[in-house]
């Protein structure tokens, strides 16, 4: 595999005078980008038109990484031309969140074949239910195919989202790349760090992902009384006090679920995943330490997973969520970089703050997270 990863910056161009001629039908390009970019899309028809062979897949971001350094305004962008790994992508469309499920099957009904190995999905952020989109991918796989991905950002702001599918930028939809082969390399971890806190309380009442009673009692007014004069600010001071959730008390696998929105006159929440009725809810709060540690355990994770018999280049793609760059604010950057320095020297990084994470756990089949730092590497042996 052949690496090279670059920025654009709005306003002062590419990071590069000329771009890496890498182009193939074997030419992964991942593009993650300013929210911005949707009113001037040009850069990417820039990629696409120097890369005509190439698979271009993208979304937009609350925030890029590049290396170490987290940057806002700007593209990221990894141009990876596999030697011995066949790509595939493909695009499903999201009109209304129900789809979400269908959408997810379908994108692994196109992608499945006998040598597929893994998937690196991207979704809108707000028009998918990123619990039912998961069940989706995970009907049509097997144990041996890695899924891996996170659903596109805003920023704080919670408005508009979107994905890139080769040269256009697209609402409501899922894109997805495949890969093929024995040769292909892929790792994979996901890491919190967060604290629980408060009593478990049982969701009596939601559909879907929008929750609407904890305990029998409304979800959104339980939910003020713990965050005080921070609920003015909802749903973006929601990602400071998660909810961690799980089926039963034997239950050792907790996922996190993060507010995207509120509605007051329902007194309700709306969750980037399911809330299912009985299961067991709790809020979380941050540890700083414990999440900048957290980045580092997924980087140690990885790192212990990739099995090689010579070096090669390694593309690391970071997801982690909006909810920790808002709480660690200028501590960020130290998450990526923590985790750029655990995994193998030479390593290239890009990724992005996103409005949930899509992997594994440790095993099996992948579940969405929210609060997370979620990793997955590629390379070739």
């Amino acid at each position: 595999m052949e690496l090279e990863t670059f920025t654009y910056t709005i306003g002062k161009g590419w990071s590069v005078k000329n771009f890496p001629n890498l182009d193939s039908d074997q030419t992964l390009i991942l593009i993650f980008a300013a929210p911005e970019l949707i009113d001037d899309p040009s850069p990417i028809q820039e990629l696409s038109k120097h890369y005509p062979l190439s698979k271009i897949i993208g979304c937009s971001s609350a925030g890029e990484i590049a290396g170490a350094n987290i940057r806002d305004k700007s593209l990221s962008v990894a141009v990876a031309r596999f030697k011995s790994t066949p790509l595939e992508i493909v695009k499903s469309n999201l009109l209304t969140m129900k789809d979400s499920f269908n959408a997810g099957r379908e994108i692994a009904q196109q992608l499945k074949r006998k040598n597929l190995r893994g998937i690196l999905v991207l979704s809108d952020g707000l028009s998918a239910n990123g619990s039912e989109l998961v069940n989706g991918l995970n009907t049509a796989m097997d144990g041996n195919v890695v899924i891996t991905g996170g659903l596109a950002g805003d920023g704080p702001r919670f408005k508009e989202t979107w994905v890139i599918f080769k040269d256009k930028i697209f609402k409501n939809s899922v894109v997805a790349v495949g890969f093929y082969g024995d040769n292909v390399q892929i790792g994979y971890a996901s890491q919190g760090g967060w604290d629980v806190f408060g009593p478990e309380r049982y969701i009596t009442r939601s559909k879907n992902n929008i929750l609407y009673e904890l305990d029998s009692k409304p979800a959104l007014a339980l939910y003020k009384e713990y965050l005080g004069e921070k609920s003015n600010g909802l749903p973006s001071t929601g990602l400071l006090f998660p909810l961690a959730i799980r089926k039963n008390e034997s239950d050792t696998k907790h996922l996190v679920r993060t507010i995207l929105a509120v509605n007051e006159e329902e007194q309700s929440l709306t969750f980037a995943g399911d809330m299912p009725i009985g299961y067991l809810a709790q809020l979380m709060r941050a540890n700083f330490d414990r999440l900048i540690d957290s980045a580092g355990a997924a980087g140690e994770a990885v790192t212990n997973k990739i099995q090689r018999t010579k070096e090669g280049p390694i593309l690391a793609v970071a997801i982690s969520c909006v909810g920790r760059r808002l709480l660690l604010g200028e501590r960020t950057e130290e998450e990526t970089e923590v985790l750029l320095g655990t995994l193998p020297q030479g390593t290239k990084q890009i990724g992005f703050y996103s409005y949930g994470e899509i992997s594994p756990n440790v095993f099996g089949t992948c579940d969405l997270h929210n609060q997370t730092m979620t990793l997955t590497t590629f390379s070739e042996d």
